[in-house]
């Protein structure tokens, strides 16, 4: 199995280029969307760490975003209990799709929560700063607060760029992603 882990800047269109690859993908912004409304640990667990703010089930995500813009270190509280139960997710992804030839991995955090294996694949979806920011004043209830934190415990895009074995430049144009997917198709089988 080749697992193939999509990189880049929040808004620079990895999940739309994860996607285009037509392999299994695993989401992890969508695995937490699940996790907040169904899964009753979890949420015990954050109202034990963040009694202030998380109070009742499904997670509200608008008490998550409080949480997370008045300390910093909430964060990383959310951070470590969430993520142990995503990394769980993977597991099941993994064992669920062993037969498949190629995996995605949409992760967010992947490189800086240590999730990729050395070998891996990486491709880093490189999309112009004005082009993200567009992107992102469309989405709805976008938080440019929240955005900024989660930029800062992100590792820079410079870095992701010199992890990646390949990048994909997003020009939001499906036509250039589609061939840059199949390059790199081409390329690692």
């Amino acid at each position: 199995m080749i697992r193939i882990g999509i990189l880049g800047e929040i808004g620079s269109g990895k999940s739309y280029v994860a996607k285009n690859f037509g392999y299994p993908v695993f989401n992890a912004d969508k695995e937490v969307s699940k996790i907040y409304q169904k899964d009753k640990k979890i949420f015990i667990k954050l109202k034990k760490k963040l009694p202030k703010y998380i109070s009742k089930f499904p997670i509200d995500k608008n008490e998550v975003t409080d949480a997370i813009l008045s300390n910093k270190n909430n964060l990383k509280k959310i951070i470590n209990i969430v993520h142990s139960e995503v990394r769980k997710q993977i597991k099941l992804f993994l064992k669920k799709n062993i037969d498949k030839k190629i995996i995605i991995l949409d992760i967010p955090l992947l490189l800086e929560n240590k999730i990729n294996n050395k070998n891996d694949i990486l491709i880093f979806v490189d999309s112009k700063r004005k082009d993200i920011e567009k992107k992102l004043k469309k989405r709805e209830n976008f938080n440019f607060k929240l955005y900024n934190k989660f930029k800062e415990i992100q590792f820079s895009p410079k870095y992701k760029r010199r992890k990646s074995n390949f990048i994909i430049k997003n020009n939001f144009t499906k036509k250039n992603v589609k061939k840059d997917i199949q390059d790199i198709l081409r390329k690692i089988l």
